[in-house]
C-alpha cells in the first residue's frame, strides 16, 4: 500500500513526531498513581498519597532489590517462561525486583494492602476498580493477552530474572552480547543507568520498565518502557539506536540487516496502517503504520495464555480477543494475512498487498495447519533455534503422527523479504519470483524463503528407485547479494524447503493419502500413499538431454533436462509463458518451482495466481484441487479438460485439442517421410505425422488423455519424457496401479522401443496391430 496522497503522509508525519515524545518521571499522571487523584480505573476512594502504595520512609520491609518496599510479596509458585529455542539458564521462579512487580501483578494479593500507612500496620486501603478480591482487574479477561492480572503462570510472558552475560549472547546468535555493548549491563553507584538495566546480571522486569515515567505526550502509552516502544525510523541493522529503534532491539539483533530488510520491518514495503479498533485494543497510537509496530506486529511481551514464544493472538480460542486456548502459530499470522483479520485498513479489499493466506488454508484441500487437523491434535513442530531448527522426530520420522505444518516451517519471518530474490539483489520488490517470459524460469527461491531451513538430497546412485543417500541441512542467512550456488550453506532453492518434509529425511515410509485433515482422499487416483519426491526429481547428468535409447525423465526441479528445442525439434509455442520464448533458447535450460503446480487454483492456461506477483499468494497452502494443485489431474486430464493442470504450462491446443488443424511441432513426431508406421503413414493413417503427434492421435481418436502414455505421478520417472511401458510391468492395458500407471496405454502390444524425437513409429508404441485396434476401443 504505497500512501502517495498528502492526507496519509500528514498522517504518517503527525504520527512519525507524536510517538518522538520523550518519557518523563511524573508517577502522578500515569496509572500507577493509585490514590484517589490517580488517572486510571483502579483508584483510592480516599487515601491521597501517592508514594504509600508501594513506599514507607519508616519500617520498609528488608527485601532484597526492594527500595523502601511496603508491600507484603506473593508466596506464590510460579510457571515460568520456557521454550525449546530459548537458551537462558537458571530459569526458574521470579527474583529480586521483578518479585516486587508481581506483588501487584500476579494478582494474589489487593493492592490496598500496605505494611504501614500513617504509622498503622496491615492497611488494607479501601479501592475502586479492582477484582473482586481486591487484586489487579482482569481486563478484557485474565486469560487474555490483554490484562495486566498476570497470575502465576508466567508460560505466556516474557522471561525473567536469568543471567544476560556472553555465555547466553553467544548460544542465542541474535542476542547482544552484554560485554561488548554499553547499553547493557549492571548499575553502578555513581555512574549514569545503562540504557538496559540488569540486577546482578540478570534481567529483571526493571530492565525493560520503569514503574515511575510516562511519556511527555499523553496520546502514546509507552507501558513504562525505558526506551521506544515503537521504531521511529526505518531500523538500519547495526548497532543499537535508542533515538529510532524499538526497545525490543535494544537485546534482540536478529541479524541486524536481515531484520531491518524483512517484509515486516521495511519502511518501503510495511506501510499498511492499523485500524482504529486494533490500535485501541492493542494501546497503539491512532494510524499507526506495520513498521512501526515492529516487533509488536507478533509478539507482545505478556501475550494471550497459551501462546508460544510471546506470539500475539496465537492460540485457537475463538473468543475474541482470544482468551486461553492451545497454541496455534497460524493465528498470530492471520491477524494480517487474512481477509476477515480487521488489523488493517483495507484487509480483505481489492488490491490489498498483503497476501491473504488463511483463505487457502481454509480450503478443500489444504497442509494440516490447525490443531483439528493435525493428527496429533496439536502442534508439535518446535524450533530450537534463530535458524529455525527442527528435529526429523519431530518432523515425523519415527512417529508419522508429528506430521503437519507451521508457518514457521517454510518462512523465518525475521528474515523473509519482498523481493523476486531471496538474497535481495532483483530489481523488482514484489511478493515472489519472476514469473515471465522475458527471463530464463528459474528454481531460485525468491525473498520469502530467505533465511528458512531445508534439505539437498545427496545421491549415490541415479538408478530409479534408489533414494538420496544424504541430506544437507540448509540453514542461516547469507545476508544480502549471497550466493544463490546450490552448494551454499544456507537455502537458495525452493525444493530444499519442500523436501525438508516431502522426502525421506522427515519420514520411515511415505505417509498415506487421507491421515490429516484437509488432506486429499484416500484412493483419489488410486493413490494410497505418497511417493518420495526427493527420489523422483533427480537429475542425473547422464540422463540429460537425449543421451540415446530409454533414460529417466524428469520435471525440471531440481535441474534442467537438457532436451532443448532444437534437440527435441519442437516449437516453443507448445510450452506456456513463462517456459515458452520467442527464440526456444530457455527451453531444456530452464528450471521451475514446486509452487508451479502446487498452490491455490489458477485461471486456464496459467499457472499464477490472480493478480501477479503481489495478487494471490503463491505457494503449497491450499487448493479446491486433489493434491494442492493448482488445476485438476485424473485419469479424465486430457480432451475436454483443458484448465486442468498440465494445460497450465502445456499448450493445451497443441496436446489435446482435436480441433486443431495446425498444430505446432512437438517432440512426439515421426520422420517426415518413409516406413510404414506413424512418420511414413501406415496404418494408422495420424495426421500430422511428422510436426505433432500428440494432435494426431486427438484427431483420429477424438480424444487424448496424458496418463494413457505418461507416468500418473509426473514428479520424474525410469522413462524418458515420463512415458509409461505397461509391459515392463506385465500388464494388460488399460493398465491401473498406483502409484505411476492410471488407465495407461502405451506398451500395451509389447515393450516400447524408445525413439528420439522426430523418429517415432507405430511399431514403436506396442505394436501396429494392437495400436489400431486400441485407437478404436480407447478407455
Amino acid at each position: 500500500m504505497k500512501c502517495c496522497n498528502r492526507y496519509l503522509l500528514f498522517i504518517a508525519l503527525f504520527f512519525s513526531a507524536a510517538i518522538q515524545a520523550a518519557p518523563v518521571s511524573d508517577i502522578a499522571h500515569t496509572v500507577h498513581n493509585l490514590s484517589a487523584s490517580g488517572p486510571g480505573t483502579v483508584t483510592a476512594t480516599t487515601e491521597s498519597q501517592i508514594c504509600v502504595f508501594c513506599h514507607t520512609p519508616h519500617d520498609a520491609d528488608q527485601v532484597p532489590a526492594a527500595p523502601l518496599w511496603n508491600r507484603a510479596l506473593s508466596g506464590s509458585t510460579y510457571t515460568p517462561y520456557s521454550s525449546a529455542s530459548m537458551d537462558a539458564v537458571g530459569l526458574n521462579q521470579p527474583g529480586g525486583s521483578s518479585k516486587l512487580c508481581l506483588s501487584c501483578h500476579d494478582g494474589t494479593l489487593a493492592l490496598g494492602a500496605v505494611n504501614v500507612l500513617d504509622g498503622q500496620s496491615n492497611v488494607n486501603i479501601a479501592m475502586s476498580g479492582t477484582s473482586t478480591t481486591g487484586g489487579m482487574p482482569p481486563g478484557s479477561g485474565i486469560q487474555t493477552g490483554f490484562t495486566r492480572d498476570l497470575g502465576t503462570n508466567l508460560t505466556n510472558d516474557h522471561p525473567v530474572s536469568f543471567p544476560y552475560d556472553s555465555t547466553l549472547a553467544s548460544a542465542d546468535g541474535e542476542l547482544r552480547d552484554p560485554a561488548l555493548v554499553s547499553h547493557i549491563g549492571n548499575r553502578v553507584a555513581g555512574q549514569s543507568s545503562p540504557l538496559v538495566p540488569l540486577e546482578n546480571g540478570e534481567l529483571q522486569c526493571v530492565s525493560c520498565h520503569d514503574p515511575h515515567i510516562r511519556d511527555s505526550n499523553s496520546a502514546v502509552n509507552i507501558k513504562f518502557l525505558r526506551l521506544n516502544r515503537f521504531q521511529i525510523s526505518s531500523p538500519l541493522g547495526g548497532n543499537f539506536d535508542r533515538n529510532n529503534d524499538i526497545i525490543c532491539l535494544a537485546c534482540h539483533d536478529k541479524l541486524g540487516q536481515a531484520w531491518a530488510m524483512s517484509a515486516h520491518a521495511d519502511q518501503t514495503v510495511a506501510d499498511e496502517i492499523y485500524s482504529s479498533t486494533a490500535a485501541t485494543q492493542r494501546d497503539f497510537p491512532a494510524n499507526i503504520q506495520v513498521w512501526e509496530a515492529g516487533c509488536l506486529n507478533c509478539h507482545d511481551t505478556h501475550t494471550v495464555q497459551g501462546s508460544r514464544r510471546l506470539l500475539r493472538e496465537g492460540t485457537d480460542s475463538l473468543a475474541t480477543p482470544k482468551s486461553g486456548g492451545n497454541s496455534a502459530i497460524e493465528e498470530t499470522c492471520y491477524q494480517c494475512h487474512s481477509s476477515d483479520g480487521s488489523v488493517l485498513l483495507g484487509q480483505g479489499g481489492a488490491g490489498f498487498p498483503v497476501p491473504d493466506i488463511k483463505t487457502d488454508f481454509i480450503s478443500i484441500r489444504r497442509m494440516p495447519i490447525t490443531n483439528n487437523d493435525q493428527p496429533a491434535g496439536t502442534e508439535v513442530h518446535d524450533i530450537t533455534d534463530a535458524d529455525f531448527s527442527e528435529t526429523t522426530l519431530l518432523l515425523g520420522k519415527g512417529n508419522p503422527q508429528n506430521r503437519h505444518v507451521e508457518c514457521t516451517d517454510c518462512h523465518n519471518p525475521h528474515r523473509l523479504m519482498k523481493n523476486q530474490l531471496f538474497n535481495g539483489s532483483a530489481g523488482s520488490s514484489v511478493g515472489t519470483h519472476q514469473h515471465d517470459s522475458t527471463v530464463q524460469h528459474s528454481n531460485i527461491a525468491s525473498g520469502v524463503l530467505r533465511g528458512s531451513r531445508g534439505v539437498e538430497p545427496v545421491y549415490g546412485s541415479s538408478a530409479w528407485g534408489s533414494l538420496p543417500s544424504n541430506y544437507i541441512v540448509k540453514q542461516g542467512d547469507g545476508g544480502l547479494g549471497a550466493s544463490t550456488t546450490v552448494s551454499s550453506a544456507h537455502v537458495t532453492r525452493e525444493y530444499q524447503v519442500c523436501l525438508k518434509c516431502h522426502s525421506d529425511y522427515a519420514y520411515d515410509i511415505p505417509p498415506t493419502l487421507g491421515d490429516a485433515g484437509g488432506g486429499t482422499p484416500s484412493g483419489t487416483n488410486g493413490l494410497l500413499q505418497y511417493t518420495n519426491q526427493a527420489m523422483e526429481f533427480q537429475a542425473p547428468t547422464s540422463d540429460l538431454g537425449e543421451p540415446g535409447g530409454n533414460h529417466r525423465g524428469w520435471h525440471p526441479v531440481l535441474g534442467p533436462t537438457g532436451r532443448t528445442a532444437a534437440i527435441r525439434g519442437t516449437s516453443p509455442a507448445v510450452f506456456l509463458s513463462p517456459f515458452s520464448d520467442g527464440s526456444g533458447t530457455n527451453i531444456g535450460v530452464q528450471t521451475m518451482y514446486c509452487s508451479d503446480c502446487h498452490g491455490s487454483a489458477t485461471a486456464n492456461g496459467t499457472s499464477e495466481p490472480s493478480g501477479g506477483p503481489d495478487g494471490a499468494p503463491w505457494g503449497p497452502h491450499g487448493s479446491t484441487k486433489d493434491f494442492i494443485l493448482k488445476g485438476d489431474w485424473n485419469k479424465g486430464t486430457g480432451t475436454g479438460q483443458q484448465d486442468d493442470l498440465c494445460f497450465k504450462c502445456h499448450n493445451y491446443n497443441d496436446y489435446a485439442n482435436p480441433n486443431n488443424s495446425a498444430p505446432n511441432a512437438s517432440g512426439f513426431r515421426g520422420a517426415s517421410s518413409g516406413g510404414g508406421g506413424m512418420g511414413g503413414g501406415g496404418m494408422c493413417g495420424l495426421s500430422f505425422r511428422s510436426t505433432n503427434l500428440h494432435i494426431g492421435h486427438a484427431r483420429k481418436i477424438g480424444s487424448m488423455h496424458c496418463s494413457w502414455c505418461h507416468a500418473a505421478v509426473p514428479h520424474g520417472w525410469k522413462n524418458k519424457a515420463l512415458l509409461v511401458d505397461i509391459s515392463q510391468e506385465g500388464g494388460r492395458a488399460p493398465y491401473s496401479s498406483a502409484p505411476y500407471y492410471m488407465q495407461a496405454m502405451l506398451g500395451g502390444g509389447g515393450a516400447v522401443n524408445w525413439k528420439s524425437s522426430g523418429n517415432w513409429t507405430s511399431s514403436d508404441c506396442g505394436g501396429v496391430r494392437w495400436m489400431g485396434m486400441s485407437c478404436r476401443n480407447p478407455p
